[in-house]
């Protein structure tokens, strides 16, 4: 697992699966020989997009963001199309820690796309329960609602399995939400109708997570957005806000997908890399 002290916070990447999604699908209408020379792809086109939860130790409270694809979720069709390369093992990641599910205290689901939410429940005697049991789940109203009554294109992404059984530990809000003082989420939608980034603030430093509608370093260019994303726009408008004063207040950036990279700061300009963390797990391509 990497490791990043950040004060009086420490930062966990947990083994949540790695899928290997379609490069156009990631990269949207920026072409192939742009996006290509930042982020490689196979044979067929894919590019490496790991679903690696991050748990937050801080204040004797244990709070992850997002859940991973989970284990045992996931159809062979599935698997297939979805080129899943590993699935999770955040019990064993836990384990080494000294922790369980039960120790986690609170899920910040950044939204409900599978690849973020599957981790959420697994079976058990042919019943989805939650694996959380002891955690609060914190969401947008927007994307609580969304899951519970998808539309025609977001129905393939927000199972009822991943979140039917968790329906009792759900706390939603619509702008922003303090979760404790020093980690606080934001609404921004785009990639999802409730999509939301998480901030992490000490000692007058922050680190921000930017989610899907900056999924990589790859994505930094407000207009480089997924042709998953269901409101495009909106992740354009979202990112070019948060980066203008994540550069100006010299933010440092933490990932949930990116194949290579744990945390990247820019300088004020946005140009130049100034300090970074890469993904020790090496990306096959």
């Amino acid at each position: 697992m990497d490791k990043l002290i950040f004060h009086d916070m420490t930062l966990y990447w947990l083994d949540g699966g790695v899928v290997s999604f379609d490069g156009g699908a990631i990269f949207g209408v920026v072409p192939k020989p742009l996006w290509y020379k930042k982020y490689p792809a196979n044979e067929k086109n894919q590019i490496t997009h790991a679903t690696e939860p991050i748990l937050i130790q801080y204040q004797g409270k244990n709070y992850l963001i997002d859940t991973g694809i989970g284990k045992g979720k996931l159809t062979e069709k599935q698997k297939r199309n979805f080129g899943v390369k590993e699935e999770s093992h955040i019990d064993e990641n836990l384990n080494t820690l000294g922790l369980t599910k039960s120790d986690i205290d609170g899920v910040l689901m950044t939204h409900m796309h599978f690849d973020h939410a599957s981790g959420l429940t697994h079976e058990e005697d042919g019943v989805f329960v939650s694996s959380y049991p002891k955690a609060v789940i914190y969401m947008t109203e927007t994307e609580w609602d969304e899951v519970r009554h998808p539309n025609i294109r977001s129905k393939s992404s927000y199972w009822k399995k991943n979140w039917e059984a968790i329906q009792g530990q759900v706390e939603t809000f619509k702008k922003e939400r303090e979760i404790i003082p020093g980690i606080t989420m934001y609404h921004t939608g785009g990639h999802s109708k409730g999509h939301a980034v998480v901030k992490l603030d000490q000692n007058g430093e922050t680190l921000m997570h930017m989610a899907d509608i900056m999924a990589s370093t790859a994505h930094q260019n407000p207009l480089w957005v997924m042709a998953y994303d269901d409101y495009p726009m909106d992740s354009v408008y979202a990112k070019e806000k948060w980066m203008k004063h994540a550069y100006k207040n010299h933010y440092t950036f933490i990932f949930y997908h990116d194949a290579y990279y744990r945390m990247v700061q820019w300088d004020e300009n946005g140009k130049d890399i100034v300090d970074f963390m890469r993904r020790s797990k090496k990306s096959s391509g």
